[in-house]
């Protein structure tokens, strides 16, 4: 299973877009500090998540949140 979430910072400034195969230990990843592009705007909380079963679509996905129009379909939508 591969999930693609969005992750809220808690002053609700910064999001931030990925995929995974292991949401909970990945949620982690970034409230420590591990990733270097988050680690800055933490803590974050899970805004959203959606689980595919194939890989190709979930990243198809996530490419589109990247993109001007799939931010605007996020922020009204998700």
């Amino acid at each position: 299973m591969k999930y693609v979430y969005i992750l809220e910072s808690f002053d609700s400034l910064h999001f931030y877009i990925g995929i995974t195969d292991d949401l909970r230990a990945r949620l982690a990843k970034h409230n420590a500090g591990e990733v270097p592009h988050t680690s800055k705007y933490r803590p974050w909380r899970l805004k959203t998540y959606v689980a595919f079963s194939d890989e190709k679509q979930a990243v198809a996905f996530e490419k589109y949140l990247k993109s001007a129009s799939g931010r605007a379909f996020a922020k009204k939508r998700l």
